[in-house]
């Protein structure tokens, strides 16, 4: 009789679920059917709770097959239960297969492409997590360019891994041409090498300028080697010439798009999962506000295609955060039906809560309408902060002097710099004060009428506002309430723009209301240059600028 230490579920309560494993040897899951027939499951697999009682397969697949051919549905699965995440699960269920024997290559492949595109393209993290080397993951990766029908000769053992590796580096249509020859004519992987360092840089389908290729000894009209029929003539024999023109021309078009977006990225071979087009609506659509917001977030922008079937293309509206974007559809679409859902039982509509004003009773009180925080806005900001508060002790000896206090009461007067109150001091005694010399200093600040002594020590503080850290500046403005429309208008803030990119200027104008402003014009305006967008925005006729702040720049 089977020994139960772990927990049971019946069978028919467990759903397959994440695994990688697409291919199962016949003659292996007999064995094992046979062998749970026998003795039954000895070793518990691992799921995770889901929807309605039911619980979803992490790992374990072929265990849970043999004892559903071998005992059905209403057999006591032994398991160990886990909450896990989607992409926990997919992570364990990828890392209990590869520790396994016998997992296709193909299938590790797809699985790592996709924790790759939750690590946001981290490439090396991927590898540790997997306990893989960097090139290993990266070997992995270059099989998410195969065919299917290239995937599944892998998965089946038609074909060998060299195989598919050398086909990968081919447009799919080429692959699908060349595999049966390699499959009917047993092809060597040493052999299909030969062929492709031949004739695989195709100048037909090359990207960078061809007028130098024209008169090169490297440039074959055709190749007369084996499979010549099935790949097009015109071949650069020096791949290490034409890879090398491919990836600057690349850089060079990335470089161009770099004012559009928060990120301009060159997507390479196995970063399948590392992007998703932004939607609006369907069932894969974040919804109409979160879209406009998405413009402006740090991992939206555009990607620059280095795969060979579309080599050189640019794909603009990309989300780099696969699992945000999940996240944002999900939102929307339980908005969308709770808001179809029944009024409450036994309550009437009059009386059900109201949507909070100003918002949608939708995943829209989830957006983001904020400008991304990068380094360049966060020091333009607190810049902002700095000179604003300045302006507004000096202008208030008795606020100063009780600022001053409370920063040395805090420890913090080593954020006043010498250097700084230097400066300070030669503008008011139109002479220089030593930084080391305390005695010339005494002798300096006595002689000093008792005005500008006073001066000095409102000086004081606008030094220590000067050096003090961003998280006590921020402290200092928040006691202060310092209203920063008074100082800030983007009338006379070209600089600010200049930190943005277009895509990003797209959500200040829906914050701002200058998008309502310019009407039809809109899009007209927005597809000029970046200067020339900068200048229009700055000159909206008719709009009120004053008192218009970004979010951004609150603290």
């Amino acid at each position: 009789m089977q020994q139960q230490f772990h927990p049971t579920v019946k069978l028919g309560k467990i759903r397959p679920g994440r695994n990688p494993r697409k291919y199962f040897d016949p003659a292996e899951m007999a064995e094992i059917t046979e062998s749970i027939r026998i003795n039954g499951v000895i070793q518990p697999i691992l799921i995770r709770p889901i929807e309605n009682d039911e619980f979803e397969l992490v790992a374990g697949e072929r265990r849970y097959r043999g004892a559903d051919t071998a005992h059905g549905a209403d057999y006591d699965m032994p398991v160990v239960i886990k909450e896990l995440t989607d992409d926990e699960a997919d992570r364990l269920a990828l890392i209990e297969n590869v520790q396994r024997a016998d997992m296709a290559p193909s299938e590790e492949a797809v699985a790592a492409a996709k924790i790759v595109g939750q690590l946001k393209g981290d490439r090396d993290e991927a590898a540790r997590v997997l306990g893989w080397s960097r090139g290993t993951l990266d070997k992995r990766l270059a099989l998410m360019n195969c065919s299917p029908s290239v995937l599944d000769a892998l998965n089946t053992r038609q074909i060998q891994l060299g195989h598919a590796e050398l086909l990968a580096t081919l447009a799919k249509d080429k692959q699908d041409k060349l595999l049966p020859v390699i499959i009917s004519e047993k092809k060597t992987v040493a052999e299909l090498k030969k062929t492709i360092e031949a004739a695989a840089c195709s100048l037909a389908t090359a990207i960078f300028d061809k007028t130098e290729c024209a008169a090169c000894p490297h440039n074959s009209s055709l190749q007369t080697e084996m499979f010549s029929e099935a790949i097009a003539s015109g071949n650069c024999t020096n791949r290490g010439c034409y890879t090398q023109k491919t990836e600057k021309q690349l850089e060079t078009v990335a470089y161009g798009l770099k004012d559009e977006c928060p990120v301009v990225r060159v997507v390479r071979v196995g970063d399948n999962h590392t992007r998703v087009q932004l939607l609006v609506d369907g069932p894969t659509g974040v919804g109409e506000d979160q879209a406009k917001a998405c413009h402006a977030c740090e991992n939206f922008g555009v990607a620059v295609s280095g795969l060979p079937d579309s080599i050189g293309k640019v794909f603009r509206g990309q989300c780099f955060d696969t699992g945000c974007n999940a996240t944002k559809v999900a939102a929307r679409l339980k908005a969308e039906r709770d808001a179809k859902a029944p009024a409450q039982k036994g309550t009437p509509a009059s009386s059900q809560p109201a949507a909070k004003t100003g918002t949608k009773a939708t995943a829209a009180e989830t957006v983001v309408t904020k400008i991304s925080e990068s380094d360049k806005v966060k020091a333009y900001r607190s810049a902002l902060w700095r000179k604003a508060l300045r302006r507004e002790a000096a202008a208030n000896p008795e606020t100063a002097n009780s600022y001053l206090l409370a920063i040395a009461l805090s420890g913090l007067s080593r954020d006043i710099g010498a250097v700084f109150m230097g400066k300070i001091y030669e503008k008011l005694a139109d002479d220089k004060a030593s930084i080391t010399d305390l005695e010339k200093n005494l002798s300096t600040v006595q002689e000093l009428a008792a005005d500008k002594r006073q001066q000095l020590t409102i000086g004081l503080t606008v030094a220590a506002i000067e050096g003090l850290e961003v998280r006590n500046l921020m402290t200092l403005c928040k006691y202060h309430k310092l209203d920063l429309r008074q100082h800030w208008t983007l009338q006379k803030s070209k600089d600010f723009l200049e930190l943005l990119t277009k895509s990003e200027m797209k959500v200040l104008a829906d914050e701002l209301g200058i998008r309502k402003a310019l009407g039809d014009n809109f899009a007209k305006v927005f597809n000029k240059s970046k200067p020339e967008l900068i200048e229009a925005l700055l000159n909206v006729e008719g709009f009120d600028y004053a008192g218009k702040l970004p979010k951004v720049l609150c603290y």
